[in-house]
């Protein structure tokens, strides 16, 4: 199917105390994390397969070499200067270094996905699914999570940490900090790189004119007043490499399939906005799933550009969507017309192959509306896209005088991806009948504590609900547990996204005593 393939989401959070500007970042999130009130048990993160300095260039990173953002298969603690900077005997609004000792900053949740500490960030990352529609739900849930999570804060250390803390979706604080919005696509190990980069990177340059979130603010190091589509679009330096959080790189190459690395590479995105419109999210994943479909055809359409990196930032800068991107061949066309020749090749794939069942259609319909509308209309996607809502706000605040230089368009660019229901902008917006949604708040409540039923997250999930406290590690493609019989701990392998699913797992794990008994069951293959 053209839309389908294993995929998920991952988003840092902004996080700020206002009663207390200077606190820690890593540990205001290290609260938030340890606050979740609906987390199943607290399992530790197996790192054990983790390999970010792998190169799908074929060559691999010397940990020397790496910025300390890109050692993920290293847990991270707080330091004893994070500590010492918050654990003050003579304040009271403190947390007292007790805490530290039992504080959580990694939750692997009952509805499959990973809640943590991603060093000044509290990190949702989402469960596998199968298609872009449960993407968008279990990416929405995640908000939920987050903003619950936060809320608990104050009931759980209500007297040693009194201050609110905030929670944002969005990617810059505006003073040179870019935070990611990552998205993860499973491609057969088959593919060649070098032609996924090359088709990949025209995409990535342009379908922000979609997926945008908006940004108050010209620039990365030295902001300027303006309004422009991305949030992240002026925070990339070249085309291709392994960082994520320094020279980032419209394609990165790290190569960590969490998978049989045999078969399978995960394509790891980096390019992405954080998405509150449904319809944003929604065809941010399809689309990019129906690039990679075309590519794995041979059917995409060639459209590399002379410069992916400029034409990225000004894509983002263009607020006409009219101007014009040069072509390798010297063709020229706008970000809208390379998005409608993807849209264009992915149908005329869809059709040759037969894949027209209802929920195909009907993302085609959704994707071809909105690029009709980009070339048409802009304006009548304020109820759709999240970059036109906050453009159209700022054009009621520019019609009474306020200009992009005050400090009141920051305000509304902030408010806008605030987690907190009562003073979110874009929730604002939805109870108002002034932005659609495509999935309703039920299927979303549900994706908070029910996992995926068809990938291996529904194993992941439902034993970690059920057997807690049995469940030492777990990452995504392992479950370490330990047998009560003999107190031995055993780590299992599921190297298949696709596998140990509801219907291959339920009956077993509801006619188990045990993680062990159900894990040895279902057959899965013991590592240690």
């Amino acid at each position: 199917m053209i839309f389908e393939r294993a995929m998920g989401t991952e988003t840092e959070f902004g996080i700020i105390c206002p009663d207390n500007p200077g606190a820690n970042d890593s540990v205001l999130s290290t609260l938030v994390v340890d606050s979740y009130p609906h987390a199943a048990a607290e399992s530790g993160w197996d790192y054990a397969s983790e390999s970010p300095l792998e190169d799908a260039r074929g060559f691999q990173m010397g940990q020397s070499e790496a910025h300390p953002s890109q050692l993920t298969h290293q847990g991270h603690v707080l330091t004893s200067e994070d500590i010492a900077r918050e654990v003050l005997d003579d304040s009271p609004s403190m947390v007292n270094r007790s805490f530290w000792d039992r504080a959580v900053m990694n939750r692997v949740l009952p509805n499959g996905a990973r809640f943590y500490v991603d060093h000044a960030h509290p990190e949702y990352s989402a469960p596998e699914t199968t298609n872009p529609w449960d993407a968008t739900i279990w990416d929405l849930a995640g908000d939920r999570i987050a903003a619950a999570a936060a809320t608990s804060v104050g009931r759980r250390y209500a007297e040693s940490w009194p201050e609110a803390i905030h929670l944002y979706k969005n990617n810059t604080d505006n003073k040179s900090v870019s935070y990611g919005a990552h998205e993860n696509y499973l491609v057969p190990r088959s593919l060649n790189f070098q032609k996924l980069a090359r088709h990949l990177l025209p995409y990535f340059a342009t379908r922000q004119v979609i997926t945008g979130a908006g940004r108050a603010g010209i620039g990365a190091n030295h902001v300027r007043p303006g309004f422009q589509i991305s949030q992240r679009a002026d925070f990339f330096e070249r085309e291709i490499g392994l960082e994520t959080t320094i020279r980032r790189p419209l394609v990165n190459t790290r190569d960590e399939p969490h998978a049989d690395p045999e078969r399978f590479r995960r394509l790891h995105v980096i390019t992405g906005d954080s998405n509150l419109s449904h319809t944003s999210t929604l065809l941010k994943l399809a689309s990019a799933a129906a690039v990679l479909t075309l590519i794995e055809h041979d059917e995409v359409p060639d459209l590399t550009l002379a410069n992916p990196v400029q034409a990225m930032i000004e894509t983002s800068h263009d607020l006409t969507l009219e101007r014009l991107l040069t072509l390798k061949d010297g063709r020229r066309m706008t970000a809208v017309q390379i998005q409608r020749a993807y849209a264009e090749a992915a149908q005329q794939l869809a059709e040759k192959r037969g894949w027209n069942d209802e929920r195909t259609r009907r993302t085609f319909d959704l994707w071809f509306d909105v690029l009709e509308a980009l070339e048409n209309d802009v304006l009548s996607l304020a109820n759709r896209l999240d970059w036109v809502a906050k453009y159209a706000l700022i054009r009621q605040y520019e019609g009474r005088g306020v200009g992009l230089d005050d400090p009141k368009i920051q305000a509304l660019d902030l408010q806008y991806a605030d987690l907190r229901p009562s003073k979110s902008l874009y929730t604002k917006l939805v109870s108002l009948g002034r932005m659609k949604t495509l999935v309703d708040d039920a299927s979303i409540d549900d994706a908070v504590v029910e996992p995926p039923e068809n990938t291996r997250a529904y194993l992941r999930g439902k034993i970690l609900g059920r057997w807690p406290h049995q469940v030492d590690s777990a990452g995504w493609d392992v479950l370490t547990v330990t047998d009560p019989a003999t107190d031995r701990r055993h780590r299992w392998l599921m190297e298949d996204p696709a596998r140990w699913t509801r219907e291959e797992t339920e009956h077993v794990i509801n006619s188990s005593s045990n993680a062990h008994q159900a894990l040895s069951r279902l057959g899965l293959r013991k590592i240690q």
